[in-house]
């Protein structure tokens, strides 16, 4: 009888150590998912309330949804960097890291010496990352950097929404943008250090990376001279292509695009195969042309079937197609609970539900998942790993330098 003693491969950053001095989402974001990959991320935050991610707001069973969601997995310790001591305490957590990413207002961290420049030329195998919402150099690299204001300047309010209304995106993509190149720059830098046994600096920009993300209208406008137009939830060039009423209140979203998927559509879900040939809507340029003529066609199939026949019919006919989801249904997703995408982690308010990382790493170790911490939560036992005694400890929580 055999036993297999197979054991899974190990996180890929097991024994990588991270310290990042990093609030809101940017940079936060990109070391979560160093920490799912295994590596020990140390938070470094200010002893007067932390990051201020913990106080967006407290839907997270009191906490702040921001914070659960991209701060998992890391130790936090609260230090004041303007004092010399707080600033002495980071410097020996650097002597022992892999990398170093902060995203603090321009200029704040060469004042503090924590540039990627100063600190590359003092730790030669240190990976040092700059996230910021410029640059460090131009017009805009002391201008103010919230994500809206990103999604502002780079173009991405213009093509999203209504033709008459632009709109932000919902989810914070600038700051996401940036927090996965960077999350991406630290992989590549560690790559090369493993050749060249030097790290190296990382600089990434808020703007960089969402331009980087407009690259269709973009390029569109640049070679066609056009920008694209904003459609809603249709499409600018192809039709039928939009979230169309069904009978039971909800949307169905269904994309035809060719002219084949057109006449499967018109004869087996609108039941109409008089217009599957019709030369007003027999081509994706005719019915482009007549939009609102055929737009009404399919509104009009749909709005009398409930959403669930009315996808059924969809697939039936092989016509992409989707629910118009709330975040509430996308809580409770049948694809992600038949996957078993959803763990718990812990966090001072009790467990919370989490996705797992979208990275798979099949026959490895699980993703790290942990706990989501308090504000100065390892703060005693880092100090006590740097070789601080006690008393040591408590003068620097009695004068405000930790907490």
């Amino acid at each position: 009888m055999s036993t297999d003693t197979h054991q899974p491969e190990p996180l890929p950053l097991d024994g990588i150590t991270v310290v990042a001095v990093e609030q809101a989402v940017s940079a936060p974001f990109a070391t979560r998912q160093l920490a799912d990959l295994g590596a020990r991320v140390v938070k470094v935050e200010r002893p007067d309330g932390g990051d201020f991610a913990r106080a967006y707001d407290t839907a997270a069973q009191g906490l702040a949804s921001h914070f659960v969601w991209a701060n998992r997995g890391k130790e936090s310790i609260a230090l004041d960097l303007k004092d010399p001591r707080g600033l002495e305490v980071l410097h020996g957590l650097l002597a022992g890291a892999d990398v170093f990413v902060q995203n603090l207002a321009q200029g704040a961290a060469a004042r503090l010496g924590l540039d990627s420049a100063a600190l590359c030329a003092r730790y030669p195998r240190l990976v040092a990352v700059d996230v910021s919402g410029y640059g460090a150099e131009g017009p805009y690299a002391h201008k103010r950097a919230y994500d809206m204001l990103v999604q502002c300047e780079a173009g991405l309010v213009s093509v999203t929404g209504t033709p008459e209304q632009p709109v932000k995106a919902g989810i914070p993509a600038a700051d996401i943008a940036a927090a996965m190149y960077a999350f991406s720059g630290v992989l590549a830098a560690l790559l090369r250090r493993g050749v060249t046994g030097h790290g190296g600096r990382v600089e990434v920009s808020m703007l960089d990376a969402l331009a980087e993300w407009m690259g269709h209208p973009l390029h569109h406008t640049m070679h066609g001279g056009e920008q694209p137009v904003r459609t809603g939830l249709a499409h600018a060039v192809i039709a039928p292509y939009d979230a169309y009423a069904t009978a039971d209140g909800d949307r169905v979203l269904l994309s035809v695009q060719n002219d084949r998927e057109w006449r499967r559509l018109a004869r087996h879900v609108l039941e109409r195969p008089d217009v599957a040939e019709d030369p007003a809507y027999a081509t994706n340029a005719a019915r482009t042309a007549n939009r609102e003529k055929t737009d009404a066609l399919v509104a009009q199939a749909l709005g009398r079937l409930g959403a669930a026949e009315a996808i059924e019919r969809l697939e039936a006919a092989g016509i992409a197609c989707a629910r118009l989801n709330s975040v509430a249904r996308l809580a409770g997703h049948p694809q992600l609970a038949a996957r078993d995408r959803w763990r718990e982690v812990d966090s001072p308010a009790g467990p919370l539900r989490a996705l797992l990382p979208p990275i798979g790493l099949p026959g490895g170790a699980a993703p790290h998942m942990g706990a989501v911490p308090a504000l100065g939560e390892h703060t005693d036992s880092l100090l006590r790993a740097l070789g601080m005694s006690g008393a040591q400890i408590s003068e620097l929580r009695r004068d405000g330098v930790v907490a």
